[in-house]
């Protein structure tokens, strides 16, 4: 189990927030023209098991494909435009593979958090497979990616797969089981919805000896509560508005 903590407090949520099509290099890009050295990203499976960006199950939203992306293998989806949706500008910008983002973020010294996002009925296989190309991608760096999900099977398929990779678990609301599943699942992190946390959960985390992150935070108010708090990082929006 990796332990050491060196990530930024600032995380750029999809790459860029909103400035740019979400989970593409060009957010990456642009995310770290505004100084950000950290970026979050959600990571599933083709059809082919080949590990690339995408939010949704379905790619309707943000690209000009239908349907379950993990359906398709990544020939098809290869060849889709997951940019012209959010602006002219950024036509054509393809979805990545998240090899793709790793080159990128170790050519620059940057950090990552990979959400594992799987689609329905593939979770603990999606864990398996982003934890073990991590684990390849990542090998001879001192920091790896945090590994994080809202789906428990899929953390367990990174901790069978990869352990020493770092793990945390995100929460939308808070539950009773929440530091159960942290210490079933070693992780290193809780990341939760920002408006969950209390100086109560912060403190029992840190005695959990967990980190605290939040999500999405877009407002100055939020972010001084959550400094306030004792928090250890924020993913963010607003990249064009927080410094990092």
């Amino acid at each position: 189990m990796t332990t050491a903590w060196h990530y930024p407090q600032w995380i750029a949520h999809r790459g860029a927030g909103k400035l740019a099509p979400e989970n593409t290099l060009a957010a990456f890009k642009l995310g770290a023209k505004h100084g950000y050295r950290m970026f979050e990203c959600d990571a599933k499976l083709s059809a082919d098991e080949k590990v690339f960006l995408l939010h949704d199950e379905t790619l309707d939203r943000t690209t000009n494909g239908q349907g379950i992306a993990g359906l398709r293998p990544w020939e098809d989806l290869q060849s889709l435009d997951a940019g012209s949706w959010h602006s002219p500008q950024y036509a054509h910008e393809p979805l990545p593979l998240l090899q793709d983002i790793a080159n990128f973020c170790l050519q620059h010294g940057f950090f990552l958090n990979i959400e594992i996002k799987p689609s329905t009925g593939l979770e603990r296989r999606t864990g398996e497979c982003v934890a073990e190309l991590a684990k390849q991608l990542w090998k001879h760096q001192a920091t790896p990616p945090l590994l994080t999900s809202f789906k428990t099977e899929s953390l367990e398929g990174a901790k069978a797969t990869a352990p020493a990779l770092p793990r945390g678990l995100l929460v939308d609301v808070w539950h009773d089981e929440v530091f159960n599943l942290t210490r079933e699942l070693g992780c290193v992190a809780l990341v939760c919805n920002h408006q969950i946390w209390t100086a109560e959960r912060v403190n029992l985390a840190k005695q959990a000896q967990l980190k605290c992150l939040s999500y999405t935070v877009n407002h100055a108010q939020d972010a001084q509560r959550l400094a306030l708090l004792g928090t250890d990082a924020l993913i963010t929006d607003c990249v064009d508005s927080f410094t990092p």
